[in-house]
């Protein structure tokens, strides 16, 4: 009998081909809910998904053959991790595979909220010419400081070379300071910071993170970028900073009122005032959680997941990608 593996979403084509010489069936379906699934999953080794749905406990307690899930993203938050390793499911990840994508990403928004470029794109197009008042401000002199120094704190940070400002990080891990950044306290990272950029998992400890009173323990104003998660920022929290210009402004990938899937916020017929704010505000940048959404990033996503799957369980079968 074959070994099955069951992909939930679709992916870069090479996956298929490479699990396909690697032996194993491939099983698409992209469509069937949750509970059909669960109907089937006890014949598959492998899951591979990105985020359609939740894969929890009783989803686990039906798949009785599953030996990995490899998730073609970097977070894990959509998967009862703990119960999926007490039942020896190895968990695969790619946060390799997007870093320079959340890296470049982040840049850019950080750069065209700082320099009102979104505002002034919008008014040239409405036939407003406006100089003065777009007047931006510069990086350079600057400390921007980053929370969360895995593989994407540290490309933003790689990214920010050349720009001539001062990089640091707090990250609850000790000894992450590389030549990009250096590693302080959350104290020091409260008094220096005029930039902050968010790299963090979604874990109990960063939900609501950044919140009314973590706001206001930085010494001065500053402008926020989330390309991480967006449950950790309170939204009504980070409308007054605004309002009170506390944050100058938001450069905001990920949003609080997402699914969990990622894929959809408008499927409610009302917005939260809060985000109503935010779609209005001049001072905030918005994208649909596509930071580490590139052409390059999908190619590579797919290809690491495929390559910790050799490496764990196939060592003897040679890889095909270059």
């Amino acid at each position: 009998m074959s070994k099955k593996i069951l992909h939930i979403d679709s992916n870069h084509p090479l996956i298929l081909k490479e699990f396909s010489l690697m032996g194993y069936e491939n099983t698409e379906n992209y469509t069937d809910s949750k509970e059909e699934i669960e109907k089937i999953i006890s014949d598959y080794e492998g899951i591979i998904l990105r985020s359609r749905f939740k894969i929890d406990r009783s989803f686990l307690e039906k798949a009785s053959k599953l030996k990995f899930i490899g998730r073609v993203g970097a977070g894990l938050e959509n998967i009862d991790c703990d119960f999926a390793k007490s039942k020896g499911v190895v968990l695969i990840s790619a946060p390799e595979g997007n870093q320079t994508a959340v890296g470049e990403h982040a840049l850019g928004m950080l750069l065209t909220l700082m320099n009102k470029l979104n505002l002034a794109d919008r008014e040239i197009r409405s036939g407003i010419w406006k100089r003065e008042e777009n007047r931006g401000h510069e990086i350079e002199g600057k400390t921007v400081g980053i929370i969360g120094y895995g593989n994407m704190g540290n490309a933003f940070a790689k990214r920010l070379q050349g720009f001539d400002c001062n990089v640091i990080f707090y990250d609850i891990k000790p000894g992450l300071e590389n030549q990009y950044a250096k590693q302080v306290s959350l104290e020091e990272l409260w008094i220096k910071t005029d930039i902050l950029s968010l790299h963090t998992p979604q874990t109990s400890e960063t939900l609501n993170m950044i919140n009314f009173k973590f706001i206001n323990q930085f010494k001065k104003p500053f402008w926020l970028v989330n390309t991480a998660r967006g449950k950790s920022v309170n939204t009504s929290d980070l409308v007054e900073a605004l309002q009170s210009k506390k944050i100058l402004g938001a450069a905001l990938d990920v949003l609080e009122y997402e699914k969990s899937s990622f894929e959809n916020m408008f499927a409610d017929d009302v917005l939260p005032p809060p985000m109503q704010y935010l779609m209005k505000a001049e001072n905030v940048l918005l994208s649909p959680h596509i930071a580490g959404w590139t052409i390059e990033s999908k190619e590579k996503l797919a290809r690491i997941i495929v390559e910790k799957v050799r490496n764990i369980f196939h060592l003897n079968i040679p890889s095909t990608i270059l």
